[in-house]
């Protein structure tokens, strides 16, 4: 027999019996949101959660950022006392200011309950060995991964302040079986083992859990780091900062995530229009936290663009909401060259799928106020045609994307420890 997992209407009990006791906490000690239920002219008690997206506004990160500003350091979405807080962390602040993120011991518990949801669908357990491929620092993910993992019962391998080198020594030294990193990272790390002759054969790793990027979903990418790492599986997961860990890979279908419902509610929408989109429709997600009390986010546009699976119920038996192709991108990194809408998991994939690419880079520049996009390749080593690659990489964006792209060959690009940072726009 199976595991049994609740069906949609239990989700949605369990949904509404955690929002009750948020929504009250709110007002009136959360001054960011008791400002937004005032205006949106709240009920005191949700009947049901149609009624809650008719009523509640969308939360955006430029809210958070521009509330973070006028009232430093933290803004004024805290919940409680700031002596009741024990955990800050921040985002990367890639795309603009860092957004600080303070949380609670209750917050971080419910945060490594959800991390403990993702080790069991990746099926790691007390047995196992988990290997963290990550520097200290305010990056939430480590911390969570690292605690939940300790909570599993693993024996937890800390890997900041080494090299990469040395990294992959100490996987095979230590008999890691699991690793955690970004795709990218993962590709990193074996191309240079293989360059210092360090046989990955040898290496007891047999699932890498990755995120960060989209990549983990991309099926050229996961094959890539699947043939290098040879015995281990690729799982992928997702969170942000100010959310926390959101979903885990299906099971029985690689490249599906399911997002976590009993701890989130989540939404689908036009990115045009805010309209809700039924199942199976493309579109922006919107995420509630429900466990996260210290430092809610309500209705919040994540920029996540997603696709939603259509059938209620996914052949793992989770009714969780399904995402078909993991995060296909980010509403502030789609980029429209000549009227086609082109995300970097597309570029990904593209050149992934023609093989012999061992690291890239795209520039997306302006002329006579159109887009253009120019890609620069680092070749795999003892390539007998390496002009063939180019040329192919050409064509496929030509043939798939209808696109001219030009692709040049270099000789070495930058390698990335975290999310990687290959899209360049030159002033």
């Amino acid at each position: 027999m199976g595991e049994a997992f609740p069906n949609q209407l239990t989700i949605i009990t369990r949904q509404l019996e955690q929002f009750h006791p948020l929504w009250s906490a709110l007002a009136p000690d959360n001054r960011f949101y008791s400002k937004k239920l005032a205006e949106a002219g709240q009920p005191r008690r949700l009947e049901n959660l149609q009624q809650f997206a008719e009523i509640f506004p969308f939360t955006t990160k430029t809210e958070v950022t521009e509330d973070q500003r006028a009232s430093p350091p933290y803004g004024t979405n805290l919940t409680y006392p700031l002596d009741r807080y024990t955990r800050y962390h921040q985002t990367s602040g890639t795309a603009g200011v860092p957004l600080r993120w303070l949380d609670t011991e209750e917050s971080w518990q419910w945060m490594l309950g959800n991390w403990q949801k993702i080790f069991r669908a990746a099926e790691v357990n007390s047995t196992d060995r988990v290997f963290f491929a990550f520097s200290f620092g305010p990056f939430i993910g480590f911390w969570l991964a690292f605690e939940a993992a300790a909570k599993v019962g693993c024996l937890c391998l800390p890997a900041g302040g080494m090299s990469t080198t040395a990294r992959a020594r100490q996987i095979i030294d230590l008999q890691a079986t699991v690793l955690c990193c970004t795709p990218t990272y993962a590709i990193h790390m074996a191309e240079s083992a293989a360059k210092e002759q360090i046989d990955l054969s040898r290496s007891a790793v047999r699932v890498i859990i990755v995120a960060g990027e989209p990549g983990g979903s991309i099926p050229a990418t996961r094959q890539r780091i699947e043939q290098l790492w040879r015995k281990a599986r690729v799982f992928d997961h997702h969170g942000m900062t100010e959310v926390g860990p959101v979903s885990f890979e299906c099971p029985d279908r690689p490249g599906v995530l399911h997002i976590i419902e009993e701890s989130y509610i989540p939404e689908v929408i036009d990115p045009a229009s805010g309209r809700v989109l039924e199942r199976g429709a493309s579109g922006e997600l919107v995420l509630t936290t429900l466990g996260r009390t210290g430092s809610p986010l309500i209705r919040y546009r994540t920029g996540d663009l997603v696709r939603t699976g259509r059938e209620p119920v996914c052949a793992c038996g989770r009714s969780d909401l399904a995402l078909e192709g993991g995060v296909l991108g980010r509403t502030d990194e789609m980029v429209v060259v000549r009227g086609v809408n082109v995300f970097p998991s597309a570029v990904e994939e593209i050149i992934r799928n023609c093989g012999g690419v061992a690291e890239y880079r795209v520039y997306v520049t302006k002329a006579a106020a159109l887009t253009e996009l120019a890609i620069e390749i680092e070749l795999e080593k003892g390539l007998a045609d390496p002009a063939m690659i180019a040329r192919k990489v050409e064509s496929a964006f030509q043939d798939l994307l209808s696109l001219r792209v030009p692709v040049r060959i270099v000789q070495t690009l930058p390698r990335f420890e975290m999310k990687s940072k290959r899209w360049a726009r030159p002033s």
